[in-house]
Parts: C-alpha cells; sequence; structure tokens
C-alpha cells in the first residue's frame, strides 16, 4: 500500500474512544499510512474513557512498531500542515469519534483547527470524508449541520451499533461500526462479520 495516499484520521471530543483505537488499529494492520491529528479535547476524552492520558500512551495502546512505521502526527493548532493543503494528496479523511461541534464547524467551513480545515480541504477535493458522531438525542440544530455536510458530500456514520450478529461483548459493538467505516474508506478487514440473507444469526 506504500502508493496509496494516506488517510487523514482525526479524534476529537464525542464520547466514543474505543472507535477510534480499534480504528486506528485497523487501518495499521490494513498497512495503511494515516495522518493523525488529535484535538485537545480529543486528549481528553481518551483520558476520560480509557487509560491513555496522551499521545504517547495511544501509540502504545495501538502498537509502537506499526505506528512508528505508518503513522505522521499533525498538531490541531497548525492550519499549516499538510492536511491543510488540497495539493497534499490524501485518500479522504474519517472523523471517529466526531463532536456535534466539530460537524457544526465544518458545516460552516469555519475552519479554525487543523481538523477542521482538513475536512474542508477533503470536501472541497471531493473526497471520502466520513465522520461518526456519538450523540442523543439529537436536536434540529445538529441535524441541520448533519444534513449540510450530507449535501456537501460528507458521510454521515453515527456509532449507533446493530445487534442482529447477536454481540456478546463491548468489542463485538465496537468492531460493528469500525467495520462500517472501513468499508466506506474502501478498507479491506475481516473484523465483523457480514449479514447474509437467510443465515442463521450464530452462523459465522
Amino acid at each position: 500500500m506504500s502508493n496509496t495516499p494516506p488517510l487523514v484520521v482525526a479524534i476529537t471530543g464525542a464520547s466514543g474512544a474505543p472507535y477510534a483505537i480499534k480504528l486506528l488499529k485497523s487501518l495499521l494492520e490494513a498497512r495503511r499510512h494515516v495522518w493523525l491529528i488529535v484535538s485537545q479535547h480529543g486528549i481528553r476524552l481518551l483520558s476520560t474513557e480509557t487509560d491513555i492520558t496522551d499521545v504517547a500512551g495511544l501509540r502504545e495502546a495501538v502498537g509502537p512498531g506499526a505506528w512508528d512505521e505508518l503513522v505522521t502526527l499533525f498538531d490541531d493548532t497548525d492550519r499549516g500542515a499538510s492536511p491543510a493543503s488540497g495539493s497534499a494528496r490524501s485518500s479522504g479523511m474519517v472523523i471517529c469519534p466526531c463532536s456535534m461541534g466539530t460537524i457544526s464547524a465544518i458545516a460552516a467551513g469555519s475552519s479554525r483547527s487543523l481538523v477542521e480545515r482538513a475536512a474542508d480541504v477533503a470536501l472541497k477535493e471531493r473526497r471520502k470524508v466520513v465522520l461518526v458522531p456519538r450523540e442523543t438525542p439529537l436536536s434540529a440544530i445538529h441535524l441541520q449541520n448533519m444534513l449540510r455536510v450530507t449535501r456537501a458530500g460528507a458521510v454521515v456514520l453515527p456509532a449507533s451499533p446493530g445487534f442482529y450478529h447477536r454481540p456478546t461483548s463491548i468489542d463485538d459493538l465496537v468492531s460493528f461500526i469500525v467495520a462500517r467505516v472501513l468499508d466506506h474508506l474502501g478498507v479491506e478487514h475481516h473484523i465483523a462479520r457480514r449479514w447474509t440473507s437467510g443465515a442463521r444469526a450464530t452462523e459465522q
């Protein structure tokens, strides 16, 4: 996959740290290069929901060997970094989890941070953009902003796992969502069983 442009991955402050960790692990297992941006609120999220307190801890959690080979880290305050330019090739972007504040900023095109600017660039360049919000209930403002980014070309993929695959663990639920994200990014995986019409729920 060395000739494939990197995927931009961002972690923001919405609940759902396990999704972010599983997604990063899966991308590295698939040998995909990643441009990673973790917002300040994303670090707080990781600390709140896991034992990860900083980027160094995230590196250890996903595997330092693969991280050092495949991950390039960018500061969210650096709006002049590579993901901020349309001339810097990428395979698209995923924000997982994606806060409603981030969706609002993307919908408005405000580009106040590298995460927001990178998403703005990916949309204008007609690249794949996947946003994974985890918020409930949704206000009219949330729904309007999600409609705006969808009309701009983004895929809004809420962290709402299904149950037809008979999950038996939290990891099963996390894998369900990450598998859908990987599908939309065009990344091959085997982390979740696919639906087959007429198949028994317990069949593999």
